[in-house]
């Protein structure tokens, strides 16, 4: 083990770590904000009690994210000099953009929701969320837009002289085809998270306390998060079938790496389960449904799809001699747990709704467990996903452009890159104790007693009142 290991496993766990909190403070920001439209048009006072209740666990997931995400960019700097060199003028773009304008715009309206309860005019308050989670949404576009050049490079020129990538189309940079699937089949993913969530708690709640005054809210919010997380399974799928066919277009090897499938074929079936050999050239046995892989790689039943040896070939005689060959197991694996733990999710919502039908009240016990698990199997979704789309791309940085290997910092020893990971995994770990404490704690006191207060009061003094965040 070298540097460059630890260096790549450093970002790995910091990145993965970060992206737990990511999904959910995206679909949370805009189901909150659907929540607080419903009050604010019907007046229903259990409306609000939700945008309240769900809101408190959004900001928790929020400043964390925040602090989480601030990592990501200094590594940056510290393991990745020499990529950062290569590349810098073509993510400092998107990147600022979405520091100065997707996050100030989030950040700034998130503030002035906090504390503008019973301050602002009902409609400047509901605008300031609606804001916040358009600012989020924006921030996903130009964070994936630069994380897309990675994956297809455009927009761009190698300057003979320094060495380095040169932006010369911005437009392109942001239209990329990449960029411009993955960021739905993302935000779909967000609004699995985020409707997992409300279920989850809304479940639990019913069943616990079958008898509160508050049933009506948890019976909606179960409803709500459960079509919620549907539609945005079906989204998930449509999104990803697209961007499957994409990726074959750009990144043959990431999808023949996907399936296991060492030889070309024509038509390709979709393995379900494949056992390659231990050098990882050929195939042993595979368990497969005919004509699917050409289907998801073409968008044909019968149509070609190249396999990991003819690729390699390919690229050996396109960059010259050396593997580039993904580790097979992890891309495998990642790609099928990322389909089964989304399938999962939505199995459990289906059957949330079943038990609410024609006007019951679940009480199953077996049902409020598969409940609680329920979050974590999209946020698992989410991170093999994206373990998939960053180990799949391997062993390239930059795909055609520059190897992993060369972007890493050459003056950092193994030992500092050691000592920051070492530091970051144990700070992180406290966090992670923190956010499901708070996200517990809170959860499990339910909606809040409110004053739905219609008007601004302004016969007192602003200093006088309590802050509205204490809400």
């Amino acid at each position: 083990m070298d540097a460059l290991d630890v260096a790549r496993w450093q970002f790995g766990v910091t990145t993965v770590y970060h992206f737990l909190f990511v999904p959910l403070t995206i679909g949370l920001s805009v189901l909150v904000a659907i929540l607080q439209t419903l009050w604010h048009r019907t007046g229903n006072e259990k409306y609000l009690k939700l945008t309240k209740f769900y809101g408190k666990l959004f900001l928790i997931n929020f400043a964390m994210g925040v602090v989480t995400g601030i990592v990501q960019e200094f590594q940056f700097g510290m393991n990745w000099s020499d990529y950062s060199r290569f590349v810098g003028d073509i993510f400092g773009a998107p990147l600022a953009i979405e520091a100065l304008v997707a996050f100030f715009l989030e950040s700034t309206f998130i503030g002035l929701w906090i504390f503008g309860w019973d301050r602002l005019p009902r409609r400047l308050h509901l605008a300031a969320i609606w804001a916040a989670a358009i600012g989020t949404n924006l921030s996903a576009y130009f964070i994936l837009a630069a994380n897309s050049f990675m994956q297809n490079p455009v927009g761009y020129r190698i300057n003979p002289d320094s060495g380095r990538a040169e932006l010369t189309d911005f437009v392109a940079v942001l239209t990329n085809k990449v960029a411009l699937i993955t960021f739905p089949h993302t935000i779909a993913g967000a609004f699995l998270v985020a409707g997992s969530l409300l279920v989850s708690v809304a479940v639990w709640h019913l069943i616990r306390n079958r008898d509160s005054a508050d049933t009506p809210a948890y019976r909606f919010a179960a409803k709500f998060g459960s079509w919620v997380t549907l539609v945005s399974t079906a989204a998930v799928v449509i999104t990803g079938d697209i961007q499957s066919k994409i990726m074959t277009q750009v990144q043959p090897m990431k999808m023949a790496a996907a399936e296991g499938l060492y030889a070309t074929e024509s038509p390709a079936s979709f393995s379900v389960l494949t056992i390659g050999s231990l050098d990882g050239t050929r195939e042993v046995f595979a368990l497969k449904i005919p004509y699917l892989l050409s289907w998801l790689s073409t968008g044909d039943p019968n149509g070609t799809v190249h396999g990991i040896n003819d690729v390699q070939a390919q690229y050996t005689a396109q960059y010259g001699a050396g593997s580039y060959t993904p580790i097979i197991p992890v891309t495998y694996w990642s790609f099928r747990f990322m389909i089964a733990f989304g399938v999962a999710a939505a199995a459990i919502a289906l059957l949330v709704l079943w038990s609410q039908r024609k006007g019951r009240t679940p009480t199953s016990r077996w049902l409020l467990r598969a409940a609680l698990i329920m979050p974590l199997l999209p946020l698992a979704a989410n991170s093999f996903g994206w373990i998939f789309t960053e180990m799949g791309r391997q062993p390239w940085i930059v795909f055609g452009e520059m190897l992993t290997r060369d972007g890493v910092s050459r003056s950092v020893s193994m030992a500092e890159v050691l000592t920051s990971f070492t530091a970051f995994t144990l700070i992180y770990a406290a966090l992670a104790v923190v956010e499901v404490k708070l996200l517990l704690r809170y959860a499990k006191a339910g909606v809040p007693e409110v004053t739905d207060n219609p008007e601004i009061d302004d016969t007192h003094d602003d200093a006088e009142r309590p802050l509205a965040f204490a809400y």
